[in-house]
């Protein structure tokens, strides 16, 4: 039986998942289409980049990913109190960051700074963002949301890109850290994309061999 998210995923303690998505349609996520000859794989930059940018915006940490042609694996450690440690700045500049647009843009940096300026001054925004700003669901949220709306705006196509919003798995113990780091770290080599560890592309094992 399918077990809830919010039973799984616990808002108030720091702890470890395992978290995938998969890509919904028959058009691969960033693999080569079969049917046309089309080939994605760049898009797996966009995931890893992606990946990688929004640690530096939420208190979640990256342990583990791998990024295959139709889904990917990701292993994280949240910690949802610590954006209570943040002063106001800080977490008024990293929602705007989490929300990147034409705000960002050179042109628009008074735009920018009033933005902010107004988050600051907005206490229950603060307190909903320094919320946001823990949680697993948001994190993944802004990791899932943009690659959709990119790869369906390239693909002139609208409607589901992934089959969900996500699926976790709670990680409670060292041991079960480590066995799933291993999963996702061989994934690569179990789909026979490559033999050598040190030469798969958009994982973690090549940046830690």
């Amino acid at each position: 039986m399918t077990i809830a998210r919010k039973q799984i995923v616990d808002n108030q303690t720091a702890g470890f998942y395992h978290c995938t998505n998969r890509c919904v349609r028959r058009t691969f996520l960033c693999g080569i289409d079969k049917l046309t000859g089309k080939d994605f794989s760049y898009r797996k930059d966009w995931l890893e980049n992606r990946m990688l940018e929004l640690t530096q915006i939420f208190s979640i940490e990256l342990y583990a990913y791998a990024v295959m042609e139709n889904h990917y694996h990701i292993v994280l450690n949240t910690d949802p109190l610590e954006p209570l440690n943040w002063c106001d700045e800080q977490v008024a500049e990293r929602w705007l960051l989490a929300y990147p647009g034409r705000l960002n843009l050179a042109e628009n940096a008074k735009l920018r700074e009033m933005k902010k300026l107004a988050i600051m001054a907005d206490s229950e925004k603060l307190k909903t963002y320094r919320k946001r700003l823990g949680s697993l669901s948001w994190f993944m949220g802004r990791l899932n949301e943009p690659i959709a709306k990119q790869s369906n705006a390239e693909d002139y196509c609208t409607g589901k890109f992934w089959e969900g919003r996500y699926s976790a798995q709670a990680l409670l113990d060292e041991a079960a850290v480590f066995s799933c780091m291993a999963y996702v770290d061989l994934n690569p080599v179990r789909a026979r994309i490559t033999e050598r560890l040190e030469e798969s592309k958009n994982t973690s094992i090549k940046k830690r061999l």
